[in-house]
């Protein structure tokens, strides 16, 4: 619900990052995939931890989005105006 309520906004995010066990949502399998599918047709970036990937054992599961790293993911919270949690 919260996914599909962020495409209603009307000043969408620039990017969803997924980090720790939220890796799991962007991997073969996960419910939200087409959800995710929205988000990157409608030219929000979909960003996933490659460290968090190994640990889960997940990364040639990777179904949407594109693998970071800590590096970006801590970087992009910093330089952001706004973050929003769930």
């Amino acid at each position: 619900s919260y996914l599909k309520t962020l495409l209603q906004l009307e000043e969408k995010p620039a990017l969803v990052m997924f980090y720790n066990t939220g890796v799991r949502l962007c991997c073969e399998g996960s419910p939200l995939l087409e959800d995710l599918a929205e988000f990157e047709s409608a030219g929000i970036a979909i960003i996933a931890c490659g460290t968090c990937l190994n640990f889960f054992e997940l990364g040639d599961q990777l179904a949407i989005g594109r693998v970071t790293d800590m590096l970006e993911i801590a970087t992009r919270l910093h330089e952001a105006g706004r973050v929003i949690r769930p």
